[in-house]
């Protein structure tokens, strides 16, 4: 099975420009999780998730962890910083945006997607031909190719 079989097509991005604010909002309007970062050709230039929006430090970043999300189940209070850093309007999808990005063709093989995903430890991979994003795939697409299965 190739990219392009299992792909979401209707891709929802962001400009380098837009506000962590209005990415949020991009974010929870959608009901996804992360959002390519294109520039003005609509070419992908990052990948902004929520995790880079909440701020998480280098080390965390590598870890790849929802340490926020562990530490409010843990019962502990939100830190001051932490709420100011998920209130900094002005900065943007390209100041937090992971790069760079891993990108994969249409006639890519489900299992090499699958391979990157686990090798760069991504959750998306925007799939690209004749130099357009025509979709997107990511974890839970290759979970719905195998539970169809």
């Amino acid at each position: 099975m190739k990219a392009e079989h299992i792909m979401t097509r209707d891709v929802v991005s962001v400009r380098k420009e837009a506000t962590i604010s209005d990415v949020a909002q991009l974010l929870l309007k959608n009901h996804i999780s992360a959002a390519p970062v294109v520039d003005e050709r609509g070419a992908p230039i990052g990948m902004v998730s929520e995790g880079d929006l909440v701020g998480r430090s280098d080390e965390e970043r590598l870890a790849r962890r929802d340490w926020w999300l562990a530490l409010l189940a843990e019962g502990h209070p939100i830190a001051p910083e932490f709420l100011a850093t998920l209130r900094m309007p002005s900065r943007t999808a390209g100041e937090v945006m992971s790069k760079p990005v891993i990108t994969v063709a249409p006639d890519t093989e489900a299992s090499e997607v699958a391979r990157l995903l686990q090798s760069h430890r991504i959750k998306r991979v925007p799939v690209m031909q004749d130099g357009h994003m025509v979709g997107i795939v990511s974890r839970q697409d290759l979970l719905r190719t195998i539970a169809a299965a």
